[in-house]
């Protein structure tokens, strides 16, 4: 019995030293050292301080900003612990609405996304007059950091006038920060809300 459990034993302490412990740890070191920021969580700093992260998405709701896509995500009712209420780019519970196209809840807030989007955007006039399908859909994550060009260009004059700058002034800051597909292959052209609201923060000061 002793001749076949030590084997096992020893097996069990060397794989989980190697598997749960160096390899881990050797991982992380080589992570930290070619890839500090990434590593670190992609945090973004505002005078001295942490503002968020270049991965997750934060909710903007001032006209001076450029306001991110929906998020879906929840967190439990405070009121009764077996409901839920909307929490939007809640970190700790990553999440899409999992509604189908036929949903009523799902059309019932697009139509009242809608009608808030051409509200709050009076000046805006897209192509066609379609409003960006990524300003009315959740991502299946629920903490998306980006939106589409043309979603950043649909805000660009309601941002400008609360800023008083010039369309094109915010138009170029857009491009600049306009994120160009992998190896221009893999993904979208996309825009990251929290990088360009804090370069529009710097460039208005």
């Amino acid at each position: 019995m002793r001749s076949h459990l030590r084997p096992a034993v020893v097996v069990l302490v060397v794989m989980t030293a190697l598997t749960g412990i160096a390899y881990p740890l050797a991982l992380t070191g080589l992570a930290g050292l070619l890839f500090p920021d990434q590593a670190a969580g992609s945090l973004l700093h505002r005078n001295g301080q942490v503002v968020g992260s270049a991965l997750i998405g934060q909710s903007f709701t001032a006209a001076r900003y450029f306001h991110p896509r929906p998020s879906a995500t929840t967190a439990t009712d405070p009121n009764d612990a077996s409901k839920t209420v909307p929490a939007p780019y809640k970190a700790d519970n990553s999440s899409g609405s999992n509604l189908g196209p036929t949903a009523k809840a799902l059309a019932d807030r697009v139509r009242d996304d809608i009608a808030h989007l051409r509200a709050e955007n009076p000046d805006a006039h897209p192509p066609g007059d379609r409003l960006p399908a990524d300003l009315l859909t959740t991502s299946a994550s629920g903490l998306d950091p980006h939106i589409s060009p043309a979603a950043a260009a649909f805000q660009i004059p309601r941002v400008a006038k609360a800023w008083h700058l010039a369309d094109d002034a915010v138009a170029a800051l857009v491009a600049a920060h306009t994120e160009e597909p992998l190896l221009g292959l893999l993904g979208e052209r996309r825009v990251n809300v929290l990088t360009l609201n804090l370069a529009l923060d710097a460039a208005a000061k």
